[in-house]
């Protein structure tokens, strides 16, 4: 018996719901109101509503009811002029049967050309960056607390603690309180050597990107055209910010770390050609060769 209940609501509920032509326009037919036949054509269907709107327009009848009737005359005709709601609105009219296919088209039809793309996509955009920009600063603020935590930042604050006083400790706030102005000098600071979580920047957000995507692909492409004119045609040595690129592409680092290495180092893998296949290939075997002698 309980298994029979869901099956029998099923069934029950096409009844239970308006008839779906009923949603155009109510119990009316929206024919019937505007006083045509299934089969009236466009100019039709716009003279029958000019001429009934002369008669029960508000300003032209004051009757309640007469504004009640062009509420529904208007609603029939806004259904009616329109291709694909007419085409909606017929099939509704044939298959009465399929309570839940017209119901959908109805309310698809009524709401969801309603909706410009365009402001769903900036919406959505909107959205995503906001949500992209609080989690990048929550990362950064947290490496930030974890690098104030170690012995290293601890030792920086009493060394500019020292350099400050002429190594003179400050007896009114005691050995193991530090400065506050010291602090933040440290704190900015570290700021910039915190490895693998960069600073939240608007420019890196991905509504900020994809508005200047045409101008990134512009910049690709013209940087694309460069770097082929001079390099493969001219056949010119590479520039050091170009070398210093191909190095860092060949050993696969991100741009952060490469820029954090130091400058002799950097130059003697540029200087290195690493882009080379060859260079590389003896450049890993001298690095495995090393990592074993050190073990």
């Amino acid at each position: 018996m309980a298994a029979a209940f869901p099956l029998l609501s099923l069934l029950l509920l096409p009844l239970l719901l308006p008839a779906t032509n009923a949603i155009y326009c109510d119990e009316d037919d929206c024919y019937d109101l505007l006083g045509l036949k299934q089969d009236a054509n466009a100019s039709e269907i716009k003279k029958a509503y000019y001429k009934l709107s002369l008669k029960h327009h508000p300003d032209k009848n004051p009757d309640p009811e007469s504004r009640k009737l062009f509420v529904k005359i208007a609603n029939a005709y806004e259904i009616l002029k329109d291709e694909s709601t007419r085409e909606q609105y017929d099939y509704a009219i044939a298959h009465p049967e399929e309570v839940f296919y017209n119901t959908a088209q109805y309310y698809r039809a009524y709401y969801g050309h309603k909706t410009d793309p365009r402001a769903v996509l900036i919406g959505l955009l909107l959205i995503v960056s906001a949500f992209q920009y609080i989690n990048q600063l929550t990362r950064y603020n947290q490496a930030i607390e974890s690098v104030k935590q170690t012995p290293a930042y601890r030792n920086r604050l009493k060394a500019l603690e020292f350099e400050r006083t002429g190594g003179i400790a400050s007896k009114k706030k005691g050995h193991k309180q530090v400065d506050k102005k010291v602090e933040e000098e440290v704190s900015n600071e570290v700021e910039l050597q915190i490895h693998g979580v960069e600073k939240p920047s608007v420019w890196r957000l991905y509504g900020v990107q994809f508005i200047l995507l045409p101008y990134s692909i512009g910049k690709l492409l013209t940087w694309e055209i460069c770097w082929f004119w001079r390099y493969w045609v001219k056949k010119l040595p590479y520039a050091w910010e170009d070398a210093c690129y191909l190095t860092q592409t060949s050993l696969k680092i991100p741009a952060s770390t490469w820029k954090n290495i130091d400058e002799s180092r950097k130059e003697d893998l540029v200087t290195r050609r690493l882009w080379e296949k060859g260079n590389m290939e003896r450049y890993i075997a001298e690095t495995r060769k090393e990592s074993k002698r050190r073990r």
